[in-house]
């Protein structure tokens, strides 16, 4: 088998693991899309593999802005502390290995709850600003996957492209 038809897969495996890594951040994301579109790149060589690296990675950076604008404008609006944040996704990682499926987003949520009901020593602001938090991270991965799609999309007309006038 041809080596630039192994890595295409390897690559394509690789991108599609990422779009997922987007959803499920245990998984790596958008960085994993980037470093796949740059090793296609290599392998294939020529205008080609560096337009569609470039275009591909326009989309993924987009995507990487687009959620952290969105998610921290969000958060700052509510004055909800980075701090909660991480308390969530540490308490996402545990759940995810704990309850099946729903673990990560379960953990998450409950992190995210128990650390805003720290800080405002309420139950009605705490459940309140944590329902704004998952709002805007759901909102957020949300346009970061429709930009690692984006991406994902370009590689693929890539390989049609170069397949096709190989």
């Amino acid at each position: 088998m041809d080596a630039q038809i192994v890595w295409t897969i390897v690559c394509g495996l690789a991108i599609a693991v990422g779009a997922v890594g987007v959803i499920v951040p245990v998984l790596p994301g958008s960085l994993l899309i980037a470093a796949s579109l740059l090793v296609w790149a290599i392998v294939v060589g020529g205008p080609l593999g560096w337009i569609i690296f470039g275009i591909g990675v326009l989309f993924v950076a987009s995507g990487m802005a687009s959620s952290a604008v969105l998610t921290g404008k969000a958060m700052k609006e509510r004055s909800i502390p980075g701090r909660s944040v991480v308390i969530g996704l540490l308490l996402g990682v545990v759940g995810f290995f704990v309850v099946p499926v729903v673990g990560l987003l379960l953990g998450f949520a409950v992190g995210l709850f128990l650390s805003e009901y720290a800080r405002q020593r309420e139950f009605k602001p705490a459940v309140s600003s944590s329902v704004a938090a998952l709002k805007a991270t759901g909102l957020g991965i949300l346009a970061e996957f429709g930009f690692a799609s984006l991406a994902a999309g370009t590689w693929v007309a890539g390989v049609l492209i170069y397949f096709l006038n190989r």
